[in-house]
């Protein structure tokens, strides 16, 4: 149950250990133990590597208004990184060559335009995951720019602060894509984060966790296991097989992502005498909890984001390593799958900025108004070779739109594995949802689940996840599928369309419906469309367009909130003038 319902909670080791239990997925061993790429035999030797600060090219600002987007551009191309030492270097796909690519840093309210220029080997689609961006910048899998193509995504950067992330979402080639490096951190602030007092700067760190296999001459093997999951015994660490850091004895606050195509992690922290140590969850998929949540553990499917204060002053002049729990789910154990980085702690400290007891309070969390009857049910489960939702994927064009939420409707979700082989991080795009409840095998919503909102949440086998959300702000055609890219590719994704409503008294000037808008579709590069005079033409258009309805998503949700209100009550007048009342604040 969630944070309303007071359910009790389980150490996360014993809920996904159990869950291993049951039904292991066909073909596949339950562990190997040994190698299965070349013997890494540098485990915490090599620093952890730090994406840069993306930079913008350009602000726009509008001199009317005085409104404001800053404009990015992104190379996605091949390069080499030395994985190994005593290997050739290995050929990857990267954003800015790099992986992970660039962090954005970017600040609530300042939208952005980022231009990502294909000048890779493959199509590619950009997913800001957990942005609530319009359909036809949110990396429709459809939607791919070629080789020699870029695209322009708009982006609101309209909520609260969290920490997302892009990667490719390229349709069957999503696992391989972001496989070979295309990841990176995409991090919104706000004003409100700074009165909490968390660690900063320097002592504020991404932590983007991945796990490879390679062959004997240092390049990557792509190996679905037949379509159930690709595992790797290479941990990386933002890029680097286990890498260490070096820290000050003090407090440290760590956004953590699982980038890997397939494995789960239960995370955990131990020094030479000590593996029982505690720390706090500060935020997840949807931003800053409602409060700290202390624990030893910490679970990681793949896609979600958590962000934790850790504090290093108990361990100066020691090691303390980031460790991995195994019998995880449905992963498959490897020589030194059980460890993942090293942090180095000094013996001082040269700033205490920020280094003060955590609040007992941080946020008010916009959970979803209480209900009680579920409005859909979706089982996942494998059909043959293909991975499938209520049995239709991707591939099923004329079927793969499952369900037509109304704008601004609250709806119950029950999510099932049905197959009971598999386990499905499931990642519903454009909103944010609370976990009401997890069944069977164990299930329970852990602590740091229930005390936030969530866009990915565990289905291990034999679970059964309620979740629920608000389907808002915007309609529009969108995604929702299993975040283990392997079965996301065969062909666990499916789309859910954000119908507009009649009677809705808010009509955006322009419509962004169709994903696939020929308006925004990508384009061939060319030398033309980079000069200055051309970014600013086009920053200026799509402004005009008015796809955040001019940064008044708050106003926007209001009113969603009030038509819904009286619309349960069978009448429309008190929505309709709040709506009248958010559009004239808005224009």
């Amino acid at each position: 149950m969630s944070s309303r319902h007071f359910g009790k909670s389980l150490t996360l080791a014993v809920v996904f250990a159990a869950s291993a239990l049951a039904a292991p997925a066909p073909l596949v061993p339950r562990n190997n133990l040994g190698w299965v790429s070349p013997e890494y035999n540098w485990i915490f030797q090599y620093p952890l590597p730090i994406p840069p600060i993306k930079t913008t090219t350009t602000t726009w600002t509008n001199s009317s208004t005085g409104a404001v987007i800053d404009f990015y551009e992104i190379s996605i191309q091949s390069f080499q990184q030395q994985i190994y030492p005593n290997l050739p270097k290995t050929n990857l796909i990267g954003y800015d060559g790099m992986s992970p690519g660039p962090t954005f840093e970017m600040q609530k309210g300042i939208e952005a335009v980022v231009r990502f220029s294909n000048n890779s080997p493959r199509e590619t689609s950009v997913h800001v995951h957990g942005q609530y961006s319009r359909s036809p910048f949110d990396g429709w899998a459809a939607d791919t720019s070629e080789p020699g193509q870029y695209k322009d995504y708009y982006y609101p950067n309209g909520q609260s602060a969290r920490t997302l992330w892009y990667h490719d979402h390229a349709e069957f080639i999503t696992a391989e894509n972001a496989y070979d490096g295309e990841i990176g951190f995409y991090i919104i602030n706000d004003s409100e984060e700074g009165s909490f007092g968390l660690p900063s700067g320097n002592y504020d760190i991404p932590l983007a966790l991945s796990s490879k296999q390679y062959d004997n001459n240092g390049q990557l093997v792509f190996n679905t296991n037949d379509n159930t999951g690709l595992w790797g015994d290479i941990i990386h660490v933002n890029g680097q097989p286990w890498p260490y850091l070096r820290v000050e004895p003090r407090k440290y606050r760590l956004r953590l992502l699982d980038a890997s195509v397939s494995r789960t992690y239960v995370l955990y922290f131990e020094t030479d005498n000590e593996s029982d140590i505690s720390f706090n969850v500060v935020a997840s998929d949807g931003g800053f909890l409602t409060h700290p949540v202390e624990t030893s553990t910490l679970s990681l499917a793949m896609g979600e984001r958590y962000e934790i204060v850790f504090d290093f002053s108990s361990f100066s002049g020691k090691n303390v390593t980031l460790k991995n729990t195994l019998g995880v789910g449905q992963n498959i154990d490897y020589a030194a799958t059980d460890k993942v980085m090293q942090f180095v702690v000094g013996n001082s400290v040269s700033s205490n900025n920020n280094n003060g007891n955590l609040p007992s309070t941080l946020r008010a969390v916009p959970f979803p108004p209480n209900k009680i009857e579920a409005d859909k049910d979706f089982v996942f489960a494998r059909v043959g070779d293909e991975w499938k939702i209520n049995g239709v994927g991707f591939a099923d064009v004329n079927a793969r739109i499952l369900t037509k939420p109304p704008r601004g409707a609250v709806e119950i979700w029950n999510l099932q594995n049905g197959a009971g082989d598999g386990v499905h991080p499931v990642h519903i795009h454009l909103i944010d949802f609370e976990i009401l409840a997890r069944n069977g095998d164990n299930g329970t919503v852990l602590p740091y689940e229930a005390a936030g909102l969530k866009d990915v949440v565990y289905l291990g086998p034999g679970q059964s996840v309620q979740v629920i959300a608000r389907y808002a702000p915007w309609d529009g055609v969108y995604m929702f599928h299993c975040h283990n890219l392997v079965h996301e590719d065969h062909d666990m994704l499916v789309g859910f369309n954000v119908t507009s409503l009649a009677k809705w008294g808010y009509p955006p000037s322009t419509h962004f419906i169709n994903p696939m808008e020929p308006e925004f579709a990508p384009r061939a590069i060319t030398t033309s469309d980079f000069t200055q005079s051309a970014i600013e033409q086009k920053l200026a258009w799509f402004y005009s367009t008015d796809a955040y309805d001019y940064g008044e998503e708050d106003a926007v949700e209001s009113a969603l909130e009030a038509y819904w209100s009286t619309a349960t009550n069978g009448g429309y007048a008190a929505a309709t003038t709040a709506a009248a009342t958010a559009t004239q604040a808005a224009s």
